[in-house]
């Protein structure tokens, strides 16, 4: 795990800066983690309450469990590193229906803290974001090159505090490992994918991977998904499915519901979770010298009539002025193409005018 972190520090001065974005990234509803981190002191708040109804049949048990998830995450240092923290408390209530006995059983059935770090930026480019003035589709169509993903590594360690009645006879400390990849399928669609080694060191380690899709509706403040998740360990295995529903009231904060099933009954388990994200946003980008800028980094000449406070409600291209859903960037509609191209022409136009010989 020391040489886990060690490489993962290393890289610190190798991988290029995250994507910041205006509008809160959560990783909810769902369980996958973003590729992205937060930004660079954000610091952002996530969690829910969630109840699930696990039965066994081999074991003849019914439980009725009741509890709630927590998500600290940090910006730290640089663009492209997260400090997080993940923590479940439940509480469950098993009735072994052979004997005829209840018990309670309370604890953290996850409570871990990690770094996450961004190694390779699929749209760091701002080429990569540049809308085509000449075809609507290719701006929303599918290429094959959109499954290239950007790339972020995760090291951690679980804690167990005290005697944990979910992970009988595991060490008080254990660690995790996990790739975090994400690709933006179409300005729409978002895919994205973890593949994790937890609880390292205990005599019970965990493989698990989490495929999420999402989805941003015409109004992007509403987005779905659909979620799969995997677990391969010799204390418990399963295969489960999941989906939900996002809400973004605003710039920094996000409601969400999510509920799903396991595909076996060895416990069944079917589970909802009710919760919401919120951001306080101190992040900041640090000045660039004039001499180290690009043309048209500064956003070229100011408007006319650039200060005057905007209207609420649709712009004038009439597009409603709401703002999207986690990394999806909606592009520009037929119309703002037919805008921007024009403009583009005008641009070239007196360009080529501008090239003549001087009159004196």
């Amino acid at each position: 795990m020391r040489y886990l972190i060690g490489m993962l520090l290393l890289g610190l001065s190798f991988a290029g800066t995250a994507q910041y974005t205006d509008v809160i990234n959560s990783n909810r509803p769902g369980l996958s983690v973003s590729a992205y981190a937060v930004g660079r002191n954000v610091l952002q708040f996530e969690a829910g309450l969630l109840y699930e109804q696990q039965d066994h049949s081999l074991l003849d048990t019914d439980s009725n469990i009741w509890g709630t998830d927590v998500s600290l995450r940090y910006g730290l240092l640089f663009e492209a590193l997260e400090l997080n923290y993940e923590g479940t408390f439940q509480k469950q209530n098993i009735t072994f229906n052979n004997l005829g006995v209840s018990e309670n059983r309370t604890d953290f059935s996850r409570n871990r803290v990690g770094l996450k770090f961004l190694v390779y930026d699929r749209y760091k480019n701002p080429e990569r974001n540049k809308p085509n003035l000449y075809s609507w589709k290719a701006n929303y169509g599918f290429k094959w090159k959109n499954l290239i993903p950007s790339v972020s590594v995760y090291g951690g360690a679980t804690f167990n505090l005290g005697d944990n009645p979910f992970y009988v006879g595991d060490p008080t400390v254990s660690y995790r490992a996990m790739l975090a990849t994400q690709s933006r399928l179409t300005p729409r669609f978002v895919l994205i994918s973890n593949i994790a080694y937890d609880r390292i060191s205990t005599d019970f380690p965990e493989l698990s991977y989490l495929i999420s899709l999402s989805h941003a509706f015409r109004n992007p403040k509403w987005s779905v998904f659909v979620e799969n998740q995997g677990i391969q360990s010799d204390r418990y295995s399963d295969v489960l499915l999941r989906g939900g529903v996002a809400h973004l009231f605003n710039d920094h904060l996000q409601a969400d519901i999510n509920m799903g099933a396991s595909f076996k009954n060895t416990p069944s388990r079917i589970f909802i979770s009710l919760g919401g994200s919120y951001r306080m946003d101190f992040h900041k980008d640090k000045p660039v010298p004039i001499e180290d800028q690009q043309a048209g980094e500064n956003g070229g000449p100011i408007k006319k009539n650039a200060m005057k406070k905007k209207k609420k409600g649709k712009d004038k291209d009439g597009e409603d002025g709401g703002n999207g859903a986690e990394d999806i960037d909606l592009g520009p509609s037929k119309k703002q193409l037919r805008k921007q191209r024009k403009e583009a022409k005008k641009k070239k136009k007196n360009k080529q005018n501008d090239s003549g010989p001087i009159d004196f």
